[in-house]
């Protein structure tokens, strides 16, 4: 379970195609596009139309949950390409589970995105998702997607 959070006055040089920007998408709009796919179906993620998730644990296990934040300028670098920031955002999680030697069951993520933030960053944000929830075997299990108010990036 992971947050990433983009401040109003983070200057971004990279997340904006290089073409003329598409009308942004809403907050379901981004959500059904980018995010329903990485749930893969799993009946507790509610097919990501709701904020939480439905966990069922097995008698006698117990449930550890964990949420760092990443946020822009701090944890990772404008440079930095949107689907190794999505890993490494899983990654410090597993690794907290890891230290608890925790199974991952899936995870949770709440995102906050400027909100003309480009199609072709996002899905290169949802690719690295991917790319770990194979690696990994988990799926998103639900979260919270939200526009950051303030400065839109720059290009």
């Amino acid at each position: 379970m992971y947050s990433i959070v983009w401040p109003g006055s983070y200057a971004r040089t990279n997340w904006q195609s290089p073409v003329a920007p598409a009308k942004p998408l809403d907050e379901f709009a981004l959500i059904a596009r980018y995010f329903r796919p990485l749930a893969g179906g799993g009946e507790g993620a509610l097919d990501l139309t709701d904020d939480a998730a439905l966990l069922d644990v097995p008698a006698g296990r117990r449930l550890v949950v964990t949420a760092d934040a990443l946020v822009a300028g701090v944890h990772f670098f404008a440079e930095d390409a949107p689907d190794l920031i999505a890993r490494k955002m899983l990654r410090v999680n597993l690794s907290d589970l890891a230290a608890m030697a925790a199974v991952p069951l899936g995870y949770v993520m709440t995102c906050a995105f400027p909100k003309d933030i480009g199609q072709t960053w996002l899905a290169g944000f949802a690719a690295g998702l991917a790319r770990d929830q194979v690696e990994f075997g988990i799926t998103l299990l639900g979260g919270d997607t939200t526009a950051t108010p303030g400065r839109s990036p720059s290009r």
